[in-house]
């Protein structure tokens, strides 16, 4: 199976200096074997690939646990704006639909309780596979 045909990935992005922090993230198909998924820009996936834009990806479960007998793939991520980022949050809602609906209201409610209103989905990332 590919990694854009799996429910979620886990990607690792690199702080600067340089410890591994992985995240479960959606993903989707681009044009070109590429992946991508959305993020806030306030994310701290959007921060660290800011300084760093290397990224190990593997198919894991919804809490980021690599699925057994799969393999970590390194790529190189970039994170977009306007019409790409658009292009990915249209595939991401086709793909997951009323989960991102569902997920849009919790990250409402989160940043109400938190006192601290965050973009939702304002950045879309873009992966090349080092495959």
């Amino acid at each position: 199976m590919a990694l854009a045909d799996e429910k979620y990935i886990r990607v690792t992005t690199f702080k600067r200096d340089g410890t591994a922090v992985s995240t479960p993230t959606w993903v989707v198909a681009l044009d070109g074997g590429r992946i991508g998924f959305y993020t806030s820009s306030t994310s701290g996936k959007a921060k660290r690939l800011k300084n760093n834009p290397a990224v190990v990806v593997q198919p894991s479960d919804s809490r980021g646990r690599a699925k057994p007998d799969t393999e970590p793939v390194n790529g190189t991520a970039i994170v977009v704006t306007g019409a790409e980022r658009d292009a990915v949050y249209e595939l991401v809602v086709a793909k997951y639909g009323f989960m991102t609906k569902l997920t849009r209201v919790l990250a409402k409610i989160g940043g109400f309780v938190k006192r601290k209103d965050q973009p939702y989905a304002d950045r879309g990332v873009v992966i090349t596979l080092n495959e």
